[in-house]
């Protein structure tokens, strides 16, 4: 077994663990860093941009390691799967024999997918590069597919897909409701009807493509955010796809209709069939659907639909388990490993960030955790700086971007704002909400309680963010101007600077 001892380690190489070793490595160019990571390629932040206070923008791209330590020559990235960690000895083992040697070490090794069922070839998960090439190859030729899921990457998927019947099965009353209410789901549901923009043909982020499988095996370590999206067993996977991962990639069935989407509400799914099971079930005869498909997706609403194949996007769960047995992690109610204010675990030495970590402190009344690229990002970079400051023995506070859960990303090609409690989150009857929409232009939704603005959602260019984030932040009494703060004749930017 060959021994490797580093001052500090990093696992995985998503958003949040890319972040974490970038910021140790800059902090202590003389001390040796190193990022282990399951995948070929590295997800890096660039065209990072401070929108305000507390929201960013960026884009994410997939890069290779060597990028990095380019960048940072006391950096090494290490590409092998975690076996198994030793708390107490502070060493890890890698999949192909390398025993490392911690100072200090922070697990970013982000979500693994909830698949509908294991093993089922006509079951597809799209969580990374390879997968998302998959099911581009796939989609070429199918007429119709069902998507099961309700967060960021169903929400992109039944968009962006063209030439092929979709079929979308929401476990919700309305779509995406993770990002947004019942109205806002109403004004972006005609966009599923319509022909979409032509697109710009630059795609900003780089592609690189792997030959053959990747050199891994064992469990996956991959980073996630903001997509639910997920793979099909437990591959070796990269990390979680970026926000445009569907640009540049040719998103287009066998089928001349260019949109078709139909959306089962409060519906799931209650069992697969292959064509034969179907074929001699009592449902083939019930079902007015009788065509001649691959597979078949049975509803909790009572319908069943033939389909070329099933896309599964419900979500991720904290990819803890390479690093549980034989430790004493204390993990929270999601099964993710509980952190501090200072992003450590329970265990000594050791801290977490992103998808694979739960908060376990008290939370500003404004913020909230969702697994997301931003947050991936913040975690990253304050948990380096957490450890940094624990080696020089410096007092850290609670960063501001805590203070207030703020997120911009896009949906059905409208810019979309999330600020605070956004979906009045935990505050029950105690709330009033004040909504403007102009259909096809923008839709703007206020969260206020005891006439306090306590969050907000923006779809559309609204060029609100930046006032509704300072009336957040600074909880102004409203009351005085009532139903006019969204008044569209009143130009409340002047109103309030």
């Amino acid at each position: 077994m060959t021994e490797k001892t580093f001052k500090f380690v990093v696992v995985g190489g998503g958003i949040a663990g890319v972040t974490c070793a970038e910021q140790l490595a800059s902090q202590f160019p003389s001390a040796d860093v190193a990022l282990l990571t399951a995948a070929p390629l590295i997800k890096a932040v660039c065209n990072f941009k401070q929108v305000s206070k507390t929201l960013e923008e960026f884009d994410v791209e997939e890069r290779p390691s060597s990028v990095l330590e380019e960048k940072y020559p006391n950096l090494r990235v290490i590409q092998s799967a975690v076996k198994a960690l030793h708390a107490q000895q502070h060493t890890l083992q890698t999949v192909d024999g390398l025993e490392i040697h911690y100072e200090k070490l922070c697990i970013c090794s982000g979500g693994r997918p909830k698949l509908l069922t294991q093993d089922n070839p006509y079951v597809l998960g799209i969580r990374d590069t390879d997968s998302a090439q998959e099911f581009q190859k796939r989609l070429s030729k199918a007429r119709r597919i069902v998507v099961v899921g309700n967060g960021g990457i169903a929400l992109e998927l039944v968009y962006e897909v063209e030439g092929c019947e979709v079929i979308w099965a929401v476990k919700d009353k309305a779509i995406g409701n993770t990002f947004f209410d019942a109205g806002a789901a109403q004004f972006l549901i005609p966009s599923l009807d319509t022909d979409k923009p032509e697109r710009a043909a630059t795609c900003k982020r780089a592609r690189y493509t792997i030959e053959g499988p990747a050199a891994t095996q064992g469990l996956a370590v991959g980073g996630g955010g903001d997509r639910q999206g997920q793979r099909r067993g437990l591959e070796e996977p990269g990390s979680a796809l970026g926000p445009d991962w569907h640009e540049g990639i040719s998103l287009r069935g066998a089928e001349e209709v260019s949109h078709r989407v139909s959306v089962e509400y409060q519906s799931e799914v209650k069992q697969i069939y292959t064509h034969q099971d179907f074929l001699l079930s009592p449902l083939a005869s019930q079902t007015a659907d009788t065509g001649s498909w691959p597979v078949y997706a049975q509803l909790t609403n009572g319908k069943t639909f033939g389909c070329d194949f099933i896309v599964s996007a419900t979500g991720v769960v904290p990819n803890t388990e390479p690093f549980l047995q034989g430790n004493s992690f204390a993990l929270a109610e999601d099964s993710g490993l509980k952190v501090d204010d200072h992003m450590m675990t329970s265990e000594p030495d050791i801290y977490a960030a992103g998808d694979v970590c739960t908060a376990g402190w008290e939370p500003s009344h404004l913020w909230q955790q969702m697994r997301l690229w931003t947050q991936a990002r913040q975690m990253g970079w304050y948990a380096g700086r957490c450890m940094a400051a624990d080696v020089l023995s410096e007092t850290i506070e609670l960063d501001f971007c805590f203070e207030l859960f703020s997120h911009i990303t896009k949906f059905f090609n409208y810019k979309v704002v999330l600020l605070g409690k956004f979906n009045g989150q935990g505050l029950g009857l105690n709330q009033e909400l004040l909504v403007r929409c102009t259909k096809g232009h923008e839709y703007v939704k206020v969260v206020l309680s005891g006439g306090r603005m306590l969050g907000a959602v923006l779809i559309g260019e609204t060029d609100l963010e930046e006032t509704f984030e300072n009336l957040i932040l600074n909880q102004m009494d409203l009351t005085p101007y009532g139903e006019e703060l969204l008044n569209p004749n009143i130009d409340i930017e002047d109103y309030f600077d």
